[in-house]
């Protein structure tokens, strides 16, 4: 097998993957609350509430119903995750890749499923709504952004999380680059983005990428459609994806691109990726988990 190019000097790649439809192929709000049984209750209450106020009623639900909390961790294990997603992850990050998930999910769901499939450890970085077991064994999900306190004024995106806010905030800090042989801290000027997304609130992070960075839309999907329908407003690359091995092929085409000075002819063959095993991390429930290397 060829060996994979070392990063250019001084570049840091940062891929940002969205989790619902995106990591998995399946909404993880969707799987627990029909595997469950409580889909009667959701179609009930679905026309009175927002999203995030409604999954955590959704959760008291499931606890008055006798759903522990270790239920619901069983049958998120219990869903499929796509090898070559998994794949990707994993060698994205032996590459040196920064990688971290934004998603409108729930820290308690995206842990779970993460370190079940043993790559928790690849990602730095975890923004997305709150979770945590309450002294009842209820769990609990809380909003990202506090719009009664502190609303985002972002008129693209739900009131609980302005995916474009979180990524301008990446965006100002640097970044590290993990090779084999060193962690390099990386300025925010040279760093580049691939986001990775399928829905409409993975529209306006893509909207703040500039030029040098990517966008991998799923096809025939919200974010996918806007893309098409407002290229002009664009500065990124577009790249679609319509499966777990086009956004493994598609991701370390890019990743291979960036990180190969223009000078050389990059050896990396991608579909002969030797998987790195991630480290093992211990997370708590912050709105921004940072999982160290």
């Amino acid at each position: 097998m060829a060996s994979a190019p070392a990063p250019a000097p001084g570049v840091a790649v940062v891929v940002v993957f969205d989790f619902d439809r995106t990591i998995i192929d399946w909404d993880s709000d969707d799987w627990v609350i029909t595997k469950l049984g409580a889909a009667d209750a959701f179609q009930r209450l679905r026309p009175t509430m927002r999203w995030n106020p409604l999954m955590d009623r959704m959760m008291a639900e499931l606890h008055a119903r006798g759903k522990t909390a270790e239920d619901i961790r069983d049958c998120l294990r219990s869903a499929p995750l796509d090898a070559h997603v998994i794949s990707a992850i994993k060698t994205a990050s032996s590459l040196g890749c920064d990688l971290k998930v934004v998603s409108d999910a729930n820290t308690f769901f995206i842990e779970t499923v993460l370190a079940h499939h043993s790559v928790l450890g690849c990602f730095s970085e975890i923004s997305t709504n709150p979770a945590s077991v309450d002294a009842d064994g209820r769990l609990r999900i809380s909003p990202f952004h506090d719009s009664s306190s502190a609303p985002h004024g972002c008129s693209l995106c739900p009131e609980n999380m302005c995916k474009g806010k979180i990524i301008e905030k990446i965006q100002d800090r640097s970044s590290v680059c993990h090779t084999d042989q060193c962690a390099t801290l990386i300025s925010a000027k040279n760093q580049h983005f691939i986001y990775i997304g399928d829905g409409k609130g993975d529209y306006c992070p893509s909207l703040k990428l500039g030029e040098g960075d990517y966008v991998m839309p799923k096809e025939n999907y919200p974010l996918w459609k806007l893309t098409c329908s407002n290229k002009n407003l664009l500065k990124a690359e577009v790249h679609p994806w319509n499966s777990g091995e086009e956004l493994e092929k598609t991701l370390l085409k890019l990743v291979s691109k960036i990180i190969t000075p223009p000078a050389q002819v990059s050896p990396f063959d991608c579909s002969k990726c030797e998987m790195s095993k991630p480290a093992s991390t211990e997370v708590g429930h912050n709105q921004a988990l940072h999982v160290p290397h």
